[in-house]
């Protein structure tokens, strides 16, 4: 299963045609996880205790925990997030800190490393940005760290359309070429 993380939240999304034409190259069945309509839990004092204590208790069947599996079991991730002021939107950050589970996700050596419990063997990171300046550590970067040193997901790939909003950019045509770049395999 293909699991689809999408943290665009304008309906004409530039970063979402980028995925959708991702995700036609794949071609295999598709879980789309709409993360504008999902309701996070603030990660406060009270939940830390409460997902504590039930990753203690062993008690990872619990709901709370659903993301996490479901990013686990899956056999491939692409994650669309836009570049919004020097990072994705906040609703991605949020989807992070719910499936960063013991015991899901990773686990602990016993030398105190983390490693990966995930299925996929492959996570895409699609973005677009308006501008021309996106470090990769600001975004990409930071999913890409945790995929390989948290998740066990060996390969990463960045799949972006820049520059989309400077003057006289063809936004329309940047994007075409991007899709035609994936399309072509490059």
């Amino acid at each position: 299963m293909v699991l689809f993380v999408n943290a665009c939240v304008r309906g004409d999304s530039r970063t979402k045609r980028l995925a959708d034409c991702l995700l036609s190259k794949i071609g295999r069945p598709v879980t789309e996880l709409r993360l504008e309509e999902q309701r996070f839990p603030p990660v406060d004092e009270d939940f830390l205790r409460e997902r504590d204590r039930m990753i203690a208790e062993g008690t990872l069947e619990a709901p709370v925990f659903e993301m996490a599996r479901q990013f686990a079991l899956a056999d491939e991730i692409v994650i669309a997030a836009p570049y919004w002021d020097l990072s994705f939107p906040a609703v991605l950050k949020q989807y992070l800190e719910q499936i960063n589970v013991v015991g899901i996700t990773f686990r602990y050596t016993p030398e105190g490393i983390p490693e990966g419990l995930c299925r996929a063997k492959k996570l895409y990171y699609v973005m677009t940005a308006g501008g021309l300046y996106c470090p990769e550590e600001y975004g990409y970067g930071y999913v890409k760290a945790l995929a390989q040193s948290f998740y066990g997901i060996p390969e990463t790939e960045l799949i972006r359309a820049v520059g989309l909003d400077l003057d006289g950019a063809d936004a329309e045509e940047i994007l075409r070429q991007a899709m035609d770049d994936l399309k072509a395999g490059e």
